[in-house]
């Protein structure tokens, strides 16, 4: 096999894997409306791996991506913990306060360290093309469980969304959910970066969710329409030696502007 068909494969496959727990991870996200909570994660395993470097810990290693699991596991209790009960200050305003304190800290951290500004534009881009088989085995393991679980729970998270029946402990349950988007992220980010990690999590989900109400179909569109999109950013960014990150996500940008473009024309088509 050569070499760019050794790439197209590795990276395609490692698209494939992560747009279906992506799209539904972000579907759930999209019907809480807790439209950034996955930017506070990304950016706190950006910080966790930032933290890592400071303790001589090599960015992308296994001790890397233990600190960047604590730091969004603090994270996830912080999202389910702090759910104001005053209706004058919405969830997403907390949600975007972390996100800011979440930043500053990777900002502040990545100034007090020996070329930590090539370090945190690393977090933000991330390092798909150096993308293996063994990652994406890895990848693809820990996403099978973490279906599993939300197929065996899907109740019980779909519930929180308003759906269905009542949880006995929400907190909880938030913080399972969180917490998985939280392991997601820490898996994903050192490979795409906090920009495209988020993209991946929303921009399928959001496109599903103009088009139908039913979890299944949602998460089959989002992650069909996601996998065109991406597929056409790797082979863009491959034969125009373009920057990897920023081109899939104004491919999945473009699919986004063509799908909302589609709803509009199509006004009178209901979601099924």
């Amino acid at each position: 096999m050569s070499e760019s068909a050794q790439f197209f494969a590795a990276q395609i496959s490692l698209l494939a894997v992560v747009l279906v727990l992506h799209t539904y991870i972000g579907l759930h996200v999209v019907r809480r409306t807790l439209i950034f909570s996955d930017l506070v994660l990304d950016q706190l395993a950006a910080f966790g791996a930032l933290v890592g470097i400071g303790f001589a810990v090599q960015y992308g290693t296994t001790g890397s991506y233990l600190l960047s699991l604590a730091a969004v596991l603090v994270g996830a209790l912080a999202l389910a913990v702090f759910k104001p009960r005053n209706k004058t200050i919405p969830r997403e305003a907390v949600i975007g306060i972390l996100y800011a304190m979440a930043l500053a800290g990777s900002l502040l951290l990545g100034d007090k360290l020996s070329g930590g500004a090539a370090y945190v534009t690393k977090t933000l881009s991330g390092s798909m093309l150096w993308v293996t088989w063994p990652i994406v085995g890895i990848t693809a393991a820990v996403y099978v469980l973490l279906l599993i679980f939300h197929y065996v729970y899907r109740e019980r998270f779909i519930a929180l969304s308003g759906e269905g029946g009542h949880n006995g402990n929400t907190k909880l349950w938030d913080f399972l959910f969180f917490a998985t988007q939280g392991i997601i992220t820490v898996l994903i980010v050192p490979i795409a970066g906090v920009l495209l990690a988020f993209a991946f999590l929303m921009i399928p989900a959001a496109i599903a969710a103009m088009f139908t109400h039913r979890w299944g179909h949602a998460v089959l569109l989002g992650w069909s329409v996601g996998m065109a999109a991406c597929v056409g950013g790797v082979c863009l960014s491959f034969y125009q030696d373009l920057p990897y990150g920023p081109t899939l996500i104004l491919c999945l940008g473009a699919a986004f502007l063509i799908a909302v473009g589609i709803r509009v024309a199509l006004p009178a088509a209901g979601r099924n």
